[in-house]
């Protein structure tokens, strides 16, 4: 049966190009990048217990999660089948929900709730949906990661219109959740000699 998916964005990323994208993103060296990455966004979350990742991929945060963390217990949501399945290798079938994160029901909350990259794809339509995700999953933290810009704009990703958007992400959820405050934030830059990241902006917040 042939899954419906409510927006082009999903069915973008639930084919063949959301698996060519796994093997961009598989390498000891991005694993090294995001052990940096994590080491400085969590340096004031204190300990994590859980975390829920909303489109993990192949589950490249969550190795770093778990050198970081050794009994952290991880969840994920995926909705590419062939990164899915390499992420249930890694945490357990029963820790993933495979499928958009629409329709994702929030069952429980963790520690954390870990989104990096993946608001940058979702239909602007559908990011209040996915911010009161964020917020019921979570227990204590929110981290964001994504590319920021002061108003949303839209601009062409790998040849493709309508794929990537830019905007104040973290700062929509501030506006729309008055009980989060802003932890930390900092910036991953593509020219960093030692720890190259994506040039994203991260930002973590904690509820009151």
């Amino acid at each position: 049966m042939v899954e419906r998916f409510k927006t082009p964005q999903e069915e973008f990323w639930a084919g063949e190009f959301g698996a060519d994208y796994i093997d961009r993103n598989n390498s000891s060296h991005l694993l090294a990048s995001k052990l940096s990455f994590f080491s400085a966004a969590l340096k004031q979350a204190g300990p994590v217990t859980s975390c829920l990742e909303f489109g993990a991929n192949i589950g490249m945060n969550l190795k770093a999660l778990q050198l970081l963390y050794p009994d952290i217990h991880l969840q994920a949501v995926e909705i590419n089948h062939d990164a899915a399945t390499q992420v249930k290798s890694l945490i357990g079938e029963s820790n993933v929900f495979e499928g958009s994160i629409f329709d994702y029901p929030v069952a429980g909350k963790a520690d954390l709730a870990l989104i990096k990259g993946v608001l940058i794809h979702i239909n602007p339509d559908g990011l209040d949906s996915v911010y009161e995700k964020l917020y019921q999953a979570s227990n204590r933290l929110i981290l964001i990661s994504e590319y920021y810009n002061p108003t949303p704009v839209a601009i062409p990703y790998r040849g493709h219109a309508d794929r990537l958007f830019k905007r104040d992400f973290a700062g929509e959820m501030l506006d729309k959740y008055p009980d989060l405050k802003l932890v930390d934030y900092g910036f991953c830059y593509q020219r960093d000699p030692a720890f190259p990241g994506d040039d994203g902006t991260w930002f973590l917040l904690q509820k009151a």
